[in-house]
């Protein structure tokens, strides 16, 4: 039986616990990125996750989806794929003699992209609509897609032969990237050890879809103070003047940063936002949104180097007591 409409919080803190155990039965040792995973998840949000190969991309992206009972489509990008693998296609029916839309796999609840960075931008960009607006226009005729919807793309931030960077309309649909890193030693000793199938298989279903769907809803009433608004509004405004920053954070990415800071206070079991969600969440949030201007800081990777900043724009905003 679904959740109701006005999900109390001793439901919440069950259901969201529930999801969590479940995908710590896959990714070992890793808390912070099941969390922001998780808070990604109920905000309604897009999740791109960035790591070198072998860490758990692909896996943390089942789990995600296996945790909830839903439908779930990964797809291979790859340099030949055309939007039409990922749209649908309209075809010529010669018994009813009339054009019918073949669906395709982003007509789902959960969609993998995975090595999104391999596909061209034509195909990238196929799935911009979507992401957005929650429906996609072939032939002139838009398709809505299912509720709930999540894109998890993956990408592989070291390999550049044969990629097609995102392009920044593209990484602003993700409302968070996140990075796995290498697990401990006492999680890695586990990982070999294990037998059977892979551990995103035995992952099963925590939540319905139709839950998943009250607990978004709750979680857009989670309380958040206006002097934390104000503190969001400020670190916006810094990357939007800082020296070494060409582009900053555009009011989307305003929004995703609300988004998901009532979603982290609601993972972490409270009823309200603290000045400590929003700085856990800046990085994830902030840093594929802005554009580091190179002539500053030339001897920096972009992604390491918008950290680095956005660390210190931190340090520069007073936080509300």
């Amino acid at each position: 039986m679904a959740l109701r409409d006005t999900v109390d919080r001793p439901v919440r803190l069950t259901r969201v616990a529930e999801i969590e155990s479940a995908l710590a039965e896959a990714i070992r040792g890793k808390p912070e990125a099941l969390r922001l995973s998780l808070s990604c998840l109920l905000a309604r949000g897009h999740l791109l996750i960035e790591d070198v190969p072998g860490v758990g991309k692909t896996t943390l992206a089942h789990a995600l989806a296996r945790s909830v009972h839903s439908n779930f489509h990964r797809i291979q990008f790859t340099a030949d794929m055309l939007p039409s693998d990922v749209l649908g296609v309209t075809i010529y029916n010669a018994h009813t003699q009339e054009f019918e839309f073949k669906y395709g796999p982003v007509f789902t609840n959960f969609l993998l992209a995975d090595e999104i960075n391999r596909a061209t931008p034509k195909t990238q960009s196929a799935l911009l609509e979507a992401m957005n607006e929650l429906q996609v226009t072939v032939d002139g005729r838009s398709y809505p897609l299912s509720q709930p919807f999540m894109v998890i793309a993956t990408q592989n931030p070291v390999e550049h032969h044969g990629t097609y960077p995102l392009p920044e309309s593209q990484l602003d649909r993700f409302l968070m990237r996140i990075r796995i890193g290498y697990p401990d030693q006492a999680a890695e000793r586990d990982i070999l050890r294990q037998t059977g199938p892979s551990s995103a298989e035995s992952v099963r279903p925590a939540i319905s879809g139709e839950d998943l769907t009250a607990l978004q809803e709750s979680v857009t009433r989670i309380t958040v103070d206006d002097a934390l608004v104000d503190y969001m509004l400020a670190i916006v405004e810094r990357t939007r003047t800082h020296e070494s920053l060409a582009m900053g954070v555009s009011p989307r990415g305003a929004q995703a940063l609300y988004r998901a800071t009532q979603a982290l206070a609601a993972v972490e079991g409270r009823d309200f936002a603290t000045p400590d969600d929003v700085k856990r969440l800046v990085l994830p949030v902030f840093a594929h949104r802005v554009m580091v201007n190179t002539r500053m800081v030339p001897a920096q990777r972009p992604a390491d180097a918008a950290e680095r900043i956005l660390n210190e724009i931190l340090t520069l905003v007073d936080v509300p007591l």
